[in-house]
């Protein structure tokens, strides 16, 4: 099986140009695929990123719920180019899936937090969705992302009033931040929803805002 994780990363728009990024981004990733045919490997699983649905991340009068259902609009050559790598994977020859992980980069503490209570996952979850990706034989695009205890029937409220939808659905997380003197976000832009994953593989994610916090799970 072809486990292809290697890219240039958002960080590093603006540092490298975009020929550079096609060309590791999308024209290495060609040159993977072909290789893996000459070598006779069964399978492709393909590390993405949440990064790829760009504009279409953020509304401006409602939170967005962000599963596989969501149409990516690129907003620099990282998603752009990331993108085309998807394609080129789940358009070849071999069987394939495809991950787009979320935000998993070291951070502070309180915005680790802010962001695992929506939008980000645990780098160790991130090794489990790989293994049990490539432990099943499952083919398609997945979000991976952490646990969260909102739902998508949440999204009007997490617009106009985050904390009171925390409120209701996590009171101890609220109070864990409360305890730190950390704010509360106001408002939710997006949620990352995993749920596919969960059903095609069972993918559980186990690292989130609470045991970050070191609260009971």
């Amino acid at each position: 099986m072809l486990v292809h994780a290697a890219a240039l990363h958002a960080p590093h728009v603006g540092s490298r140009s975009d020929e550079e990024f096609r060309a590791v981004n999308i024209g290495l990733t060609a040159d993977l695929l072909a290789d893996a045919m000459e070598a006779d490997v069964g399978r492709a699983l393909y590390i993405s990123s949440t990064s790829v649905y760009g504009h279409a991340l953020s509304c401006a009068d409602h939170t967005v719920w962000v599963d596989e259902l969501l149409t990516p609009r690129p907003r620099d050559i990282y998603d752009e180019t990331k993108l085309a790598a998807e394609r080129l994977v789940t358009t070849g020859p071999l069987p394939s899936v495809v991950l787009r992980i979320a935000r998993c980069f070291p951070e502070p503490l309180m915005v680790r937090a802010v962001h695992l209570l929506h939008r980000a996952v645990d780098v160790a979850d991130v090794a489990d969705a790989v293994l049990l990706a490539a432990d099943h034989a499952v083919t398609g695009t997945f979000n991976i992302s952490g646990p969260h205890p909102f739902r998508r029937t949440d999204c009007p409220d997490l617009h106009r009033d985050a904390a009171a939808v925390l409120a209701r659905r996590a009171p101890e997380t609220g109070a864990a931040f409360r305890a730190r003197g950390w704010a509360l976000p106001e408002r939710v832009d997006r949620v990352h929803d995993s749920t596919a994953a969960a059903e095609s593989f069972g993918y559980r994610p186990r690292r989130g805002v609470q045991q970050l916090l070191g609260l009971p799970q």
